[in-house]
């Protein structure tokens, strides 16, 4: 499934708009005319077609931070922000934090980053994310599998090589619920490690506090118990979002690690847990 955002807008070819209708024609021809009206229903309202493309319509002419800000307004969030003393501003760095919720963290993060580089900062995200009109200029497409493939080792290095701030979410994943009922990020991956070091960039960890509802976590290890390879839990990323309107959320920036600090005394990957741990002692 490559998306659920479709580019089909009253002629608009720039503005995106979710349509449930239009993928599972363009994904199943055959067996989408065979699809209950209710579970398409259903779909919708998961993913909160008609409300969220109102808000698409709406800020159809707003393009990178000031997007990200529209969607801070829309979702009604406020930010605590502590630690903004710890932002390099005479070097390039990148920025790793947890993924609680996959939605408002990595709308919060490049707000506040953004705000601070002048708009200077790029994800490496999910090429999904570049559908959106007003987010893509902030994107570096990420896409280890199909066609993008054989581009993901060149979209990388040039993201890092660029003098934009970098933000990675190296988990890839939101979190999930653990061992223990513990809610935390899945293994951090090493790329952020290597990548800084080979680039001489300091990593800054970052904390975001929050999380999603029992029913999403839930479903994420039901889906991982049964052996399903689909991420079903990520439809519901929309409807996760929504139900976290109207909250406050604490980020909290942590003192820059020198790349140097990443000698061979230890793996990349041990060096990424390292990182991992800082941040949520945060």
């Amino acid at each position: 499934m490559r998306s659920y955002l479709s580019g089909k807008c009253m002629g608009d070819d720039s503005l995106f708009l979710i349509d449930i209708d239009r993928i599972l024609r363009e994904k199943a021809p055959k067996q989408s005319r065979y699809v209950p009206r209710f579970v398409v229903s259903y779909l919708k309202h998961i993913v909160h077609q008609d409300e969220l493309n109102v808000f698409l319509r709406e800020s159809k002419d707003k393009v990178g931070v000031d997007f990200l800000e529209a969607c801070l307004d829309f979702l009604d969030a406020k930010l605590e922000v502590k630690g903004l003393e710890n932002l390099p501003d005479d070097r390039l760095c990148t920025f790793v934090s947890n993924h609680p919720l996959g939605g408002q963290d990595g709308i919060a993060l490049g707000y506040v980053l953004g705000k601070h580089y002048g708009g200077k900062v790029k994800y490496l995200v999910n090429d999904l994310l570049m559908n959106l009109h007003g987010l893509a200029p902030l994107c570096i497409p990420i896409n280890k599998t199909g066609r993008q493939a054989k581009d993901f080792p060149k979209l990388v290095e040039a993201g890092f090589a660029s003098d934009n701030q970098l933000i990675m979410f190296p988990a890839g994943l939101c979190s999930r619920r653990q061992k223990g009922g513990v809610i935390a990020d899945l293994d951090w991956k090493k790329a952020f490690v290597v990548k800084s070091v080979e680039h001489q960039r300091d990593v800054v960890p970052i904390h975001f506090e929050g999380r999603n509802s029992n029913f999403f976590y839930n479903l994420a290890n039901l889906c991982k118990f049964l052996g399903i390879k689909f991420n079903i839990a990520m439809l519901y990323l929309a409807d996760e979002m929504l139900k976290n309107r109207h909250k406050t959320f604490t980020v909290t920036i942590g003192k820059p690690i020198p790349w140097q600090t990443f000698d061979k005394s230890r793996t990349p990957v041990q060096w990424a847990q390292y990182v991992k741990d800082i941040v949520y002692k945060l």
